[in-house]
Order: C-alpha cells, then structure tokens, then sequence
C-alpha cells in the first residue's frame, strides 16, 4: 500500500531538492553568460550552438534514460544525473575552447535526460493517483523557482569571479549526488526491475518512438511538444520582443520574468491539486492551452509595462500548470512503463526546445510579431488534439476528477 505523502516528507523533500538543484545550477549561469561570451571571445552562432547541443543530447539519450529508469531503477539514474551535471558544470567552468564547452553542454543534456524521467518516476511510485497531481505541482514548482532564484544567486557569485557560479552548481550537485545516494531508498524491487529487465531487452529506440505514438500517449505526448515548442519560443524570443517593441530595458524584463514566475509558483502549490480535482487533468489542459493561446495573440497587440506584466504573468501561470498537469496523466496512463513514458516526455520536450527557439528567431527576423502568432497556433493545435484524446482503454478521455468534485 503506497504511504500518504505526509508519511513520506523526508523522501519528497529530498527528491525536490534535486530537481531543484539542477535548474538552480542552470539558472545561475544565465547572469554571466554574456560576459562569459565576450571572456572566451564566442560569437552568437557559438552560443546558439551551445544552447543545442544540450537539447539534442537530452533528445538523443532520454528514450534510453527512461528504459534504464525501468530497468536499473531510479535512484541509481537520479544519483548518476546528478554526478553528471556535477561534472558538465566543472567542465564548462574550466572550460579554454569551445570543443571542451561542446562537451560540457552534450554531458548536461545527458544529465537532464537521467535527473527529470527518474524523478517523475519515483514521484509516481511513492504517491496515490489521488495525491499524484499535488506532487506533481510540488514538481513543477520546484523546477520554476530554481530558474527564479538561480540567476539572482548567480550574479552575486559572479562578483567573486566570471566562472565562480558554474563551479558553485558542480559543488551543490555534487552534494545533492552524495546525499540522494544515503538519504534515498530504490522505490521498486529488484523482482520488478528483472522483469522490466527482460522487457527492456526487447525494445530499441525505434521501438519506443512506435509506443510512444498508440492512443494511449500519442494526444498527451503531442501537446508535450507544443508546450515545449510554445514555451521555449515565447521565451528565447520575449527579450527581444520586449526590447524592440516596447523599449523595456534588461532590469524591466527581468521583473517582469521574475514576477510572473513567483506568482506561477505560488498558484502551483496552493491551487494546482484543486484545480485538478474541479476541472480534472484533461480540463485543466484545455484551459491553459485555450488561455495561452488567446494571451499570446494578445501580446502582439498591447502595450505599457503594467499590461505586459499582467499578460505575461497568466501566460506564464498557463504553461506551469499545463507541464504538471501533463505529466500526472501521462503517469496515470503509464502503470508499470513510468520510466519509459518519462523518458519519451523528456524526448518530446527536447524536440520542441529545438524547434521551437530555431523558428522563433527565423520568424522574428521576419516580423517580430509572427513568433507569438506560431506559438497561438501550435497551442490551438494542441487543443484541437485533445477532443480526440483516449484514454488506457481506448475510450474517450474524461475529466473524471472533476466530475467526481460534481457529483
């Protein structure tokens, strides 16, 4: 019988510390990643590339990753990630050329790709399917308040040295690494990793990306990529919007980024659950991607830092409820698969990380409003792929949380 979550506090908190530690790491270089361009004399494409290979080895590695999750078990892959990422930031931080930068880069996609499908994993098999969207937001807010605290960090170490934060993020990861491998107990039995064992034996890359596709996953794992497309190229692209449409300077885009994440993650672990339980996952996901959609139409159109704030604000808080939401119903439909459905999400989100960013800045150099106006469109794609989502047993996806709050 899974523990509730309060029987479980010291396990959860540790695996959120994790994941925490890891986009807090990739957080605080972000301060210093310009002068750290003019320091090591790197172009705009070196960086454009840097930011890439990242996403492609987590694309590359994360089918992989999520069988291994399967079959070796999670904790080993949370440990072996996090050792990992300890390793790139080190790497990157003693980095002379941009081949060794290269390398750094390819061993943090890598590490993405073994911390993210055994976290989410290990979340499912210690929690109910009635508590799993909590966790699931606990997740999610995790990963969003080490983007927003690490850049802030990350500057005030920069003071102390232009490669001082990348040797700061090996330094916690390699202490999360030690302690996850003390504190953390495997959650499923050597009898069930044997017998994913002997399945996993069966499958390859190509066969996974065919499993990936059945009704069951197919609807979820599409908006998986639109979300990833949608988000990361309203992102990469709103500094530049912001610059060029409204005059904001680097101080107004970073309030306003760091605003509208404090708000998505205080709704995230106040409201999420709830909203779950009114609307049900798949309502929930209807919502933000209906609300995201109309919001990113919008900011073509308006205008003054107070509406941009408040627009950005909810379009954020979309996206971070949409992430969650997804995942808890990819996890419902995943049954004992946790680490090969995990993998494949962390597949299709690195796939929208590298299309997304690539056709935001191709159209941007068009019109600057035409990369909001692709990502409103992929969004309501996206809606429209989830009218004929299935469900495990081949029927229509319901919002059964929700109609249960009705009844």
């Amino acid at each position: 019988m899974v523990k509730s979550m309060k029987d479980q506090k010291m396990v959860i908190v540790i695996l959120l510390s994790n994941i925490f530690i890891a986009f807090l790491g990739v957080g605080l270089i972000i301060p210093v990643m310009p002068s750290f361009m003019n320091y090591m004399h790197l172009s705009g494409g070196s960086m454009g590339t840097l930011v890439a290979v990242f996403a492609v080895s987590q694309l590359i590695v994360s089918p992989f990753a999520g069988r291994w999750v399967d079959n070796l078990g999670r904790k080993v892959m949370i440990v072996s990630g996090l050792f990992i990422f300890s390793l790139s930031e080190l790497i990157f931080g003693l980095g002379t050329n941009i081949f060794i930068l290269y390398i750094s880069r390819a061993l943090g996609g890598i590490s993405a790709a073994f911390i993210m499908p055994a976290v989410t994993a290990y979340i499912a098999d210690i929690t109910s399917l009635e508590e799993r969207p909590k966790a699931m937001g606990y997740v999610s807010a995790a990963i969003s308040t080490g983007f927003i605290i690490g850049p802030g960090i990350g500057g005030f170490i920069a003071d102390m040295g232009i490669r001082m934060p990348f040797f700061f993020a090996a330094a916690i990861a390699l202490l999360a690494a030690v302690s996850s491998t003390f504190i953390l107990k495997e959650p499923i039995s050597k009898e069930e990793r044997k017998i994913n064992l002997s399945k996993g034996k069966e499958t390859t890359f190509f066969k996974d990306l065919k499993e990936s596709v059945k009704p069951i996953y197919l609807v979820a794992f599409i908006i998986v990529f639109v979300l990833a497309f949608g988000l990361s190229a309203y992102e990469t692209i709103f500094s530049l919007f912001s610059d060029h449409k409204f005059g904001f300077t680097a101080k107004d885009i970073a309030t306003i980024i760091t605003l509208s994440s404090i708000v998505a993650v205080i709704v995230q672990i106040v409201l999420f659950g709830k909203l779950v339980e009114k609307l049900g996952e798949k309502g929930l996901i209807q919502l933000c991607l209906i609300v995201g959609a109309i919001l990113a139409f919008v900011s073509t159109m308006i205008s003054g830092f107070v509406t941009v704030l408040i627009v950005t604000c909810i379009i954020f808080l979309a996206f971070d409820l949409l992430r969650p939401a997804l995942t808890t119903s990819l996890s419902k439909a995943a049954g004992n698969q946790q680490g090969f459905v995990a993998g494949m999400n962390s597949t299709y989100t690195s796939l929208g990380n590298i299309f997304g960013p690539a056709l935001g800045g191709f159209l941007f150099d068009i019109n600057i409003n035409f990369p909001y106006i692709i990502a409103g469109v992929f969004m309501l794609i996206g809606l429209g792929f989830t009218l004929i989502w299935k469900s495990k047993n081949g029927e229509e996806v319901s919002n059964e949380s929700g109609m249960k709050e009705a009844n």
